[in-house]
């Protein structure tokens, strides 16, 4: 019989295999300890088929980026100087509003201040489950990712870093079910925590009682008492408040800033501590000033 005919294994037995795979794998992430490690070198041998599936798509917005007109590239450049211009002067005023608090800080004895150096890192890939929002990164722990490390985008808060790998890394974005996240309201001050609903665009506050000051349009914060992000970045805006006497809390929807079903670059945040400089003493033999 001539070979170039004969059939593999039958379709059962290959979906026999995949189902044995299937349960042994979700075994391990359930009942062993060394499930985050598993996931991590499952990632790191994943991650060059999140690459060569990305190239075609990487490949053409290099070549879109060709052929855009020198007109358009003229326009885009006056712009971005425009903007820069804008910001220059704004980081102007940010270091002198930073001397002055950290002038302050060191006169009442404060606490450390976070210093945050930035890493920049492109989606590769997202999860495809309808509640469990992830996505993977293109950076991993030779780049400086450890677990989690905050993640940002232009607009505000992302998710945090849930695993890290050589060379890629998954994080949880603040929409999913799983995740919540300290805040407090800008206008106010009021504490919260927001969980995730499983959907891009709607967060919910949690346990505020019906006597909280809050109103829709309110700006919150991260407040820092979590531990896993810095204070004051973006989190959401309050969209939706609905208050039921018969319910201990009223019922708080925010919608996120951050853009996360259309992420495509992020920051990844690395909190180090740096203590506020101390006020300069004087030179010994100096004679203070009288006060008048």
């Amino acid at each position: 019989m001539n070979q170039s005919y004969s059939r593999g294994s039958s379709l059962p037995l290959r979906l026999f295999l995949a189902v044995v795979c299937s349960a042994g794998l979700m075994f391990l992430d359930r009942y062993t300890d060394s499930s985050t490690q598993l996931r991590s070198y499952l990632t790191t041998a994943v991650s060059p088929l999140f690459y060569v599936a990305s190239l075609p798509e990487t490949l053409f917005s290099g070549a879109s980026e060709q052929f855009m007109s020198q007109q358009a590239v003229l326009d885009e450049n006056a712009r971005l100087k425009e903007t820069l211009l804008q910001q220059s002067g704004q980081l102007q005023l940010l270091r002198y509003l930073q001397q002055e608090n950290e002038k302050l800080r060191a006169l009442l004895g404060s606490s450390a201040v976070i210093e945050d150096k930035r890493l920049v890192a492109e989606v590769l890939a997202v999860y495809s489950h309808p509640f469990s929002h992830q996505v993977v990164l293109n950076k991993g722990t030779k780049d400086g990712v450890t677990e989690h490390q905050a993640v940002i985008d232009d607009q505000g808060i992302v998710g945090q870093i849930v695993s890290a790998g050589p060379t890629s890394s998954r994080a949880l974005l603040i929409s999913d079910n799983t995740h919540a996240i300290a805040v407090r309201a800008e206008r106010t001050g009021v504490r919260a925590i927001v969980e995730g609903l499983g959907q891009w665009d709607v967060l919910r506050v949690m346990h505020l009682p019906h006597s909280t000051d809050i109103r829709e349009g309110d700006r919150l914060l991260t407040s820092g008492l979590d531990g896993r992000f810095p204070e004051g970045y973006p989190v959401a805006r309050v969209a939706k408040i609905s208050q039921d006497a018969s319910q201990p809390f009223m019922v708080v929807y925010a919608e996120p800033y951050a853009l996360l079903d259309r992420i495509r670059h992020v920051l990844l945040l690395s909190n180090t501590p740096r203590m506020p400089e101390p006020p300069e003493e004087p030179a010994a033999g100096a004679v203070p000033q009288e006060q008048p």
